[in-house]
């Protein structure tokens, strides 16, 4: 054969334009075929480019003698799903582990090994479902979170290391989880049983805060979908759908063309949330956690006036929202946050280290209609003093709309210097408007 009469430079570069499995099928013309074809640099290439693996490690993490030893073992132990969706997961997870160990390693701590096939089927006996493909696939890679709200790592509570992160305002904490197989076992029993769903035995319970109040997500295994629960959920079973419907596709067929349910969807949009920093982790004190308020545009708003800085934004909250109720179907936390810039207060040319919020000024809107025009002292009942490099005073509080879109802007009244001793004349710091929407995707 007059391919054989090549080097094996050039039988490396014939080979690497190949997929795997015929690179493999060539070791069967010949001995010298066969060498060529075992060469792990070419399987070192293939490792790279399906799985971005830069040594040869098992799915466990595991090392071991050689790159197409490894290929091998992967297809091996995934040989029952599609190979695109088993690339596309591993990639989502690899940017999330990427991301947090960067800036939460606290919450990549948490993540559990990957559940094997046994486990995932004693899911699917002990609750009469069927995992839809994309989140076996999830969960072969990492089987959730281990945490619970009376464990901690260093100076985060248990209770903050939620993957999916969450919000507060007032007394309401909310931080999610992703459930490990054997707790999503035990809690979609108990809450199937407490709300009253009966045989509804399609759903699982995939992920649920872990603070104080309670906030429940619901896998549908029949159509993929990924439900939350709202202030109805107990009463009336009531749900509310996180992921656009019309992006999931083929979730129980191993041939079908790109699989996907919301699981895998709701997960690879959060990805892209925290590598754009679109959400960011949160800094209270010494305490850490994900928070779900936007913070760049144009989901944030920014306005800065006299060197006071105001960016504002706001989340949508399903567990206390119903979309039964004609005037609080829609419910929204948000989050304001100013700053006083290093330059300090700078009024007429004259510039003050310091300038305190004395009043408030709310315009709220719904589909373009006021709905709201607030007035009074303080925020939350503090009258924040600003001055410059500290970090931002930050507060939240809380909105219901009859109707969606809507949206919230105003203004605060600051003085220059304090309350009890003003330096100049108060001023008006402008609260650019922000959006108070419910989004395509839920979290």
């Amino acid at each position: 054969m007059d391919l054989e009469r090549l080097g094996g430079l050039s039988m490396h570069i014939i080979l690497s334009k190949l997929t795997p499995q015929d690179a493999a099928s060539v070791a069967c013309v010949s001995k010298r075929f066969r060498n060529w074809s075992s060469d792990d640099l070419l399987w070192s290439k293939f490792c790279a480019d399906d799985l971005d693996l830069s040594s040869p490690i098992d799915p466990l993490g595991n090392p071991l003698p050689s790159f197409k030893a490894s290929y091998q073992t992967w297809r091996e132990d995934f040989n029952r799903y599609p190979w695109p969706l088993v690339t596309r997961v591993k990639r989502c997870w690899d940017r999330l582990k990427e991301w947090l160990a960067i800036n939460f390693p606290e919450v990549l701590s948490t993540l559990r090994k990957g559940a094997s096939e046994e486990e995932i089927l004693e899911l699917e006996k002990s609750l009469k479902v069927k995992l839809p493909l994309p989140t076996r696939v999830l969960y072969r890679f990492y089987d959730g979170q281990e945490l619970s709200s009376e464990e901690s790592s260093g100076s985060v509570p248990g209770n903050l290391l939620g993957l999916m992160g969450g919000y507060s305002f007032y007394d309401h904490l909310v931080n999610v989880s992703l459930l490990p197989l054997h707790q999503m076992i035990i809690e979609t029993k108990e809450t199937i049983r407490h709300i009253g769903l009966g045989n509804r035995s399609k759903y699982v319970v995939v992920a649920a805060s872990c603070g104080y109040n309670e906030k429940v997500f619901f896998l549908n295994c029949s159509t993929g979908q990924l439900n939350v629960g709202t202030r109805n959920l107990t009463t009336d079973g009531e749900m509310i759908p996180c992921v656009p419907s019309a992006l999931i596709s083929s979730v129980h067929n191993v041939k079908g063309t790109q699989p996907q349910d919301a699981m895998l969807l709701w997960l690879e949009e959060h990805v892209r949330r925290l590598q754009h920093g679109v959400i960011k982790v949160r800094k209270e004190g010494k305490v850490r956690s994900i928070s779900l308020f936007p913070e760049v545009p144009p989901l944030c708003s920014l306005a800065v006036t006299n060197g006071v800085k105001v960016r504002a934004s706001s989340v949508f909250v399903p567990e206390l929202s119903t979309i039964q109720d004609d005037y609080e179907k829609f419910f929204f936390a948000y989050s304001i946050r100013m700053s006083l810039s290093p330059e300090g207060c700078i009024m007429n040319g004259m510039t003050f280290n310091s300038c305190q919020l004395y009043r408030r000024h709310w315009i709220i809107r719904c589909n373009d209609n006021i709905v709201d025009d607030v007035n009074g002292e303080a925020v939350i009942g503090k009258y924040p003093l600003l001055r410059p490099g500290e970090e931002e005073y930050v507060y939240e509080s809380c909105s219901s709309q009859p109707h969606s879109p809507g949206s919230i802007e105003g203004s605060f009244t600051f003085v220059p210097g304090r309350l009890t001793d003003p330096k100049g004349s108060p001023f008006e710091a402008v609260v650019s408007r922000f959006t108070l929407v419910m989004p395509d995707y839920i979290f």
